[in-house]
């Protein structure tokens, strides 16, 4: 390969790695062309993308992004594809649900770069599956302040109700 191509898929792989927040490094070697095809739907579906990379040219992205990403050097051996996600936890369902499915019992998680954190080994798999996003744990916060207020307002809106099925009791009586 020449020196040109390989800059312009470092360029293509630091591009890709910029539009998703999460990525992870997985193996999926053993893999017929159907069942890697069938992976590929499954990603899709799930807005999921799919990547087999060299682990050199991924280095290489890898280093010239900002972030230090220099945690999934050890990972970056054998054959590696990458599986890019906005949503945290998606890739891990899929490579937990295929890997059920799958005689290989492949894709096998290497690493993971998760909000924000690094995820090293496949026996990390049931923590991403459990990642919540942002957003979910913002929902949870509201939701736990808001419940408070809730019960103040319904236990005096159900107060009112029966302080007035008593009192209209007594002046029918």
């Amino acid at each position: 390969m020449k020196k040109e191509d390989k800059s312009a898929i470092i360029k293509q792989l630091e591009t890709t790695l910029g539009e998703y927040a999460h990525f992870y490094l997985t193996d999926i070697a053993g893999l017929n062309a159907a069942q890697t095809s069938e992976l590929r739907k499954v990603c899709y579906k799930q807005d999921v993308k799919l990547v087999v990379v060299k682990n050199t040219l991924l280095k290489k992205a890898l280093e010239n992004l900002t972030a230090d990403f220099s945690e999934l050097d050890g990972s970056l051996k054998g054959e590696t594809s990458l599986m890019l996600s906005n949503t945290g936890n998606v890739p891990a369902k899929i490579i937990k649900d295929f890997g059920k499915a799958s005689k290989t019992k492949k894709p096998v998680l290497k690493a993971a770069y998760v909000e924000e954190s690094f995820y090293i080994g496949e026996n990390q798999l049931e923590a991403l599956i459990n990642v919540k996003t942002k957003n979910e744990l913002i929902g949870e916060i509201i939701g736990l302040l808001q419940s408070p207020a809730k019960n103040v307002v319904s236990a005096l809106q159900s107060g009112g109700s029966t302080i007035h099925g008593v009192l209209k009791t007594l002046s029918e009586r």
